[in-house]
């Protein structure tokens, strides 16, 4: 499909949608649209030159609209998409035209539960320094480009791929990257197999000529790969210089990003890779400094919003900070996600000396009764506590000492927390 001149997207502030706004404008097309807040982002977009209303209302959409492109979060009721309908204009969701564009292009796509962001930004930075030209969308804005669209050679692609409702499907990938698998997306998945399911049928999709970049060993990824005509190659194998970014799970990252770009250019040596991956400097919400309270407390940001996640991220701090007490301001993203993870959420959390929870981010969700903020901060101990704001997780965190190293966490806006109270 060509993509037409005049193009309206709604939701446009979402990190992937704002990233293929940038591409469309790149590509010359007429793009605007709108979100229901203001925020980083759609600042960003207006600061490129690309028209953003903010309010969903009918009104919006200009009368020469040629295409509708909606955020993947955006229901079939959205008041702009019923209007676009009247108007007769054809529409597509976000992954529906990352799909159409990407279609006959040289395609890798980083999927997996978690670390898909770095992984991705990673492999721009590697083929980027290689000479590759890569265009890239990834769902962060990445340090070494500050964006999350890179425009290069539009044949070659690099995007972050999500395996919630059967997205990725809607990918032609030369080469998939998997991170790793594991249980997310409980709205959609009831359980592992069904996760596992998607990402089998992705995998089996990939052609005879082209790779899968994983760990083939990892006992949740072991029957994805059963079927496959495509080469494996296995990331666990690559050696990696010392990082910027903390943690075992960015090697882990960095070793799956590598892996990806020597097996889509064989040329680039294992040297060239390693220089680019000791220079990345990282994305917007992964173990982001933001500076220090009043009071002389470390204050980072993070996108942690998965139990495993939040493990690694503390555990990965107190790798970092050995003296630091690690206190942690969590806001759970989904009421489908906390209920089914509660456990898991509670002993992660425990980890930390001490830690607040924020009411939960419902996103596409309706309210549960059955589960709150209060319920896993019961689940999770002492040094767990319930806040019902932002406000009063704010004054809690101001009254840390400079002994303290403070991490606002999840997937929701917590993360403007982190800037109230770091100076």
């Amino acid at each position: 499909m060509r993509m037409p001149e005049a193009i309206y997207m709604v939701g446009i502030g979402g990190i992937g949608m704002s990233a293929l706004a940038q591409f469309l404008k790149h590509e010359k097309k007429r793009i605007s649209g709108t979100d229901r807040e203001e925020s980083p982002v759609t600042t960003m977009l207006s600061q490129r030159g690309i028209p953003v209303v903010i309010g969903h209302d009918q009104c919006n959409i200009p009368a020469d609209t040629e295409l509708l492109i909606y955020s993947d979060a955006v229901p079939e009721n959205n008041v702009e998409r019923v209007r676009a309908k009247e108007m007769g204009i054809p529409e597509l969701s976000y992954f529906e035209t990352l799909g159409e564009i990407t279609k006959n292009t040289r395609t890798i796509a980083v999927a997996g539960t978690h670390g898909k962001t770095t992984t991705a930004g990673m492999l721009a930075k590697i083929l980027l320094d290689a000479k590759k030209e890569p265009t890239a969308i990834v769902g962060s804005v990445v340090r070494d480009f500050d964006s999350n669209f890179l425009a290069g050679d539009s044949d070659l692609f690099v995007i972050e791929a999500c395996e919630y409702r059967d997205h990725v499907l809607k990918l032609s990938p030369e080469i998939l990257v998997i991170t790793n698998i594991e249980l997310d997306h409980t709205d959609y998945f009831p359980d592992l197999e069904s996760l596992q399911a998607t990402f089998r049928t992705a995998a089996e999709r990939v052609p005879a000529h082209g790779f899968i970049v994983t760990h083939p060993d990892d006992p949740d990824i072991v029957p994805v790969l059963k079927n496959v005509s495509a080469r494996v190659v296995d990331y666990t194998e690559e050696s990696v210089p010392r990082l910027h970014l903390i943690g075992e799970f960015n090697r882990m990252n960095a070793r799956a990003a590598k892996a990806a770009a020597r097996a889509a250019f064989p040329d680039i040596s294992a040297e060239r890779a390693n220089e680019a991956l000791a220079s990345f400097r990282g994305s917007w919400r992964r173990f982001e400094y933001h500076g220090e309270t009043p009071n002389g407390a470390l204050v980072y940001d993070d996108y942690a919003h998965h139990p495993t996640a939040i493990r690694a991220t503390i555990g990965a701090a107190r790798e970092k900070f050995p003296d630091k007490k690690i206190v942690v301001a969590f806001h759970p993203h989904l009421y489908s996600r906390t209920r089914s993870l509660l456990q898991g959420f509670a002993a992660a959390l425990a980890l930390a000396d001490r830690a607040f929870v924020a009411p939960i981010y419902a996103a596409r969700e309706a309210p549960d009764p059955a589960v709150s903020n209060h319920i896993l901060a019961s689940a999770a101990g002492p040094s767990v506590v319930a806040l019902d704001s932002f406000d009063d997780i704010r004054d809690r965190l101001l009254q840390e000492g400079d002994d303290a190293l403070i991490i606002t966490m999840g997937a929701g806006d917590i993360y403007k927390v982190a800037e109230q109270i770091a100076d």
